[in-house]
């Protein structure tokens, strides 16, 4: 009994921070003066704007996804592969900035990106004609993937520097090359680090609003600055508690999806070996 006295203070925080919110967004998202109705919920579905930033949004998320994948795997490896005082140094290096706070993050590429910042600068000295970067879905891109990328590393990383040598061993000396070795052993057993990855960048990506808000300009809307706009600029709780619950449901979608992946991969590992 005393120690279940110690959650207490996390209860009381998650019922005021977390479980209230949501109970309101869903009153909102179904009410109108006071009545049940989904007209809330198929208006924002059946309105084209409101869709084709959700969709945009989606492909956006599962690009940057795709990119950090492909970018933070074989980072992920380099590392595993490294002398263990090497890799944890670069280990620190790629969590440095996630100290820093997000919104200071995504404002240094701002200026980075402007018309007269640093990378236009840089191309200037060499003769090369200026780019327009700021305010374009390249930008909003390079963004998301630059604050999520190490949300890709690090459970990757996690998975691979634990994968039991003597596989790598066995492998070998059944005669697998390299890129067997990796396909048959490595791969399969750094799934789960994968899709921790993927869950952690695929998420955040799809809700974030202030990488599209800095970055995007409001040239490039994306669904969480969408929810933003309907709950700050225009006071419309319905409207905005109604995209908010559509957000959640795909949300839920996914992290179910991740995790039912995640179940099956564990299993077949476990019948692999």
């Amino acid at each position: 009994m005393k120690r279940t006295m110690f959650s207490y203070p996390y209860i009381v925080w998650m019922l005021i921070f977390i479980l209230a919110p949501m109970l309101l967004i869903v009153y909102y998202a179904f009410t109108s003066d006071g009545g049940f109705t989904f007209a809330n919920i198929i208006d924002a579905l059946s309105s084209p704007s409101y869709m084709k930033v959700f969709f945009r949004s989606v492909w956006v998320a599962v690009k940057a996804t795709l990119i950090c994948l492909a970018t933070g795997y074989p980072i992920a490896y380099i590392l595993s592969q490294l002398k263990k005082s090497t890799a944890a140094i670069l280990y620190v290096l790629f969590i440095v900035p996630m100290w820093m706070n997000f919104l200071l993050r995504t404002y240094a590429w701002q200026v980075l990106l402007d018309g007269r910042g640093v990378l236009n600068a840089l191309l200037a000295a060499v003769g090369l004609p200026a780019q327009h970067l700021l305010f374009t879905e390249s930008a909003v891109m390079l963004g998301t993937v630059y604050n999520f990328l190490p949300f890709m590393i690090l459970p990757v990383y996690s998975v691979l520097v634990k994968l039991d040598k003597s596989l790598l061993e066995a492998a070998a000396d059944l005669g697998a090359n390299g890129l067997v070795t990796f396909v048959k052993v490595t791969l399969p057993q750094s799934l789960p680090g994968i899709i921790s990855g993927i869950t952690m960048v695929f998420i955040p990506a799809i809700t974030t609003f202030a990488i599209s808000g800095l970055l995007g300009g409001g040239k490039f809307m994306m669904f969480g600055e969408l929810i933003e706009n309907q709950f700050i600029t225009l006071q419309n709780m319905s409207t905005g508690s109604a995209l908010s619950f559509i957000l959640l449901i795909l949300v839920i979608i996914s992290m179910f999806v991740m995790r039912r992946a995640e179940h099956e991969s564990g299993q077949e590992g476990g019948r692999l070996w």
